[in-house]
């Protein structure tokens, strides 16, 4: 059988179609490959008859799975909104046309046009910030776990960071609010207790430091969890008001963000970047994807003063956003200046959807595929934002023979399904499905169960 294999020139010989489609280099590389693989399953006895190998078929599995997207684009139906390994928050059509727009083409990112000298990437964002939260000055980073970096290397290394001991959170993928101070340099000085911090805390830090410009306070947001029952803590303008007299600056990560009212759609109040800013704090950090439902970015707002030094940190550099982030963030931003957020950003559209919407989607879809049970329900938030909070929803509940395998069935479908079991029932959520997915969801489902 060995003997039986043919050489890397005979067998490319005989996959002209695949040279045309991959390029010779790559084809080449596969069929080495190929026969790699099936000398050493001959001398492993795993292969009986060398005549059952199909060698072109072989050696378009190994390019196709080279070249193929790793991401798979799929229809989230578990009715968690903001799905973080899901990619969080889909992008609205006109995020995603500026930002193909820019990418396809030279553009003027550093170039002032009007004098024909360099420009700066910073100032693109920086009018639609200033008119949406009424701050000074801001400008984008490439998250929201930079824009916290940044600001503690470019205003706190060497002093002392005040922050109740409340907030020293820890976030997906063992991001520690503790361990980005140290790597700032920062000295991490927290006061209160887990569930109560007062006013006078603050108080007692800065009397004990006697040197205002030697610290600054912070406030980082727990985004994904929540402290309750015996707890206190003082108001945000509280806390700003002391630190001000006290003479020095108040920084506040928001996390998440939010640029509306979230109590509007019967979900508790999310912090919002303009409450931050009418409060006093003198820098403001946020996400860019979640709650804001743009591309993944770190934004900054504030006082002129302290954003044009980030700029100028040497660090600035290292955690810059690129240009399709930055005309992705300002063509989501615009959506807020124009008041149709709820149109045009997908996680707002299915956060908006009214429960007998879902209900009329679920029933459809149950008539679509001849079966299936209707099921109050609740969705989540998710990534990270408004812990806790759900939705009322209508579910789509299938009965079949072995949920989990058809379960893994559907995720493994050339246009993935991602939904959960619960009660031996695979269940579905359309909050988080496009009305104008629900007839390709139903045919997918319907093909899958017919293999059953």
């Amino acid at each position: 059988m060995l003997r039986s294999i043919p050489s890397v020139d005979l067998l490319l010989k005989t996959v002209d179609d695949l040279i045309l489609r991959f390029g010779r280099p790559l084809t080449t590389r596969a069929v080495r490959l190929v026969i790699d693989e099936i000398r050493n399953a001959i001398q492993n006895g795993e292969i009986a008859d060398i005549k059952t190998v199909d060698y072109h078929a072989e050696v378009l599995s190994k390019l196709e799975e080279w070249v193929s997207l790793p991401i798979k684009t799929v229809f989230n139906a578990t009715g968690v909104v903001i799905h973080t390994n899901l990619g969080r928050s889909p992008l609205s059509a006109e995020t995603l046309q500026a930002m193909c727009s820019i990418a396809d083409d030279y553009n003027t990112l550093e170039f002032d046009l009007a004098s024909g000298k360099r420009g700066h990437r910073d100032g693109h964002v920086e009018t639609v910030l200033r008119l949406i939260t009424g701050a000074e000055a801001g400008f984008v980073v490439n998250n929201c776990a930079s824009a916290v970096l940044l600001a503690l290397s470019a205003l706190a290394k060497g002093k002392h960071v005040i922050i109740p001991r409340s907030q020293l959170v820890e976030i997906g993928g063992g991001f520690r609010v503790p361990d980005v101070m140290k790597q700032s340099g920062a000295k991490l000085l927290e006061v209160g207790t887990t569930n109560k911090v007062r006013l006078s805390d603050y108080g007692v830090a800065f009397d004990e430091n006697k040197q205002p410009e030697k610290v600054i306070a912070m406030r980082a947001h727990r985004s994904n969890f929540k402290i309750v029952g015996f707890t206190e803590e003082p108001s945000l303008e509280e806390t700003v008001r002391l630190v001000h007299e006290h003479g020095a600056i108040f920084i506040d990560d928001l996390g998440s963000g939010a640029l509306i009212q979230t109590e509007k759609y019967s979900l508790a109040h999310e912090p919002t970047v303009q409450e931050s800013i009418n409060a006093g704090a003198d820098l403001v950090m946020f996400s860019g994807d979640k709650l804001i439902g743009g591309p993944q970015a770190g934004i900054l707002v504030g006082r002129r003063v302290l954003i044009d030094k980030l700029r100028k940190h040497p660090l600035a550099r290292v955690v810059r956003a690129d240009k399709t982030t930055i005309a992705g963030i300002h063509a989501t931003l615009v959506h807020y200046l124009k008041d149709e957020y709820e149109q045009k950003i997908p996680i707002w559209r299915s956060i908006s959807r009214t429960p007998d919407e879902i209900k009329r989607r679920a029933e459809s879809l149950i008539a679509a595929i001849g079966m299936g049970e209707l099921i109050e329900g609740l969705s989540a938030i998710g990534g990270g934002s408004l812990p806790g909070e759900t939705l009322p929803t209508w579910l789509v509940g299938l009965r079949v023979k072995n949920p989990t395998k058809f379960l893994m069935n559907l995720r493994n479908h050339s246009s993935p399904v991602v939904a959960r079991v619960e009660n031996d029932l695979v269940i579905l959520d359309l909050r988080t499905v496009e009305p104008t997915d629900d007839e390709q969801v139903a045919k997918i489902i319907n093909r899958l169960m017919v293999k059953q």
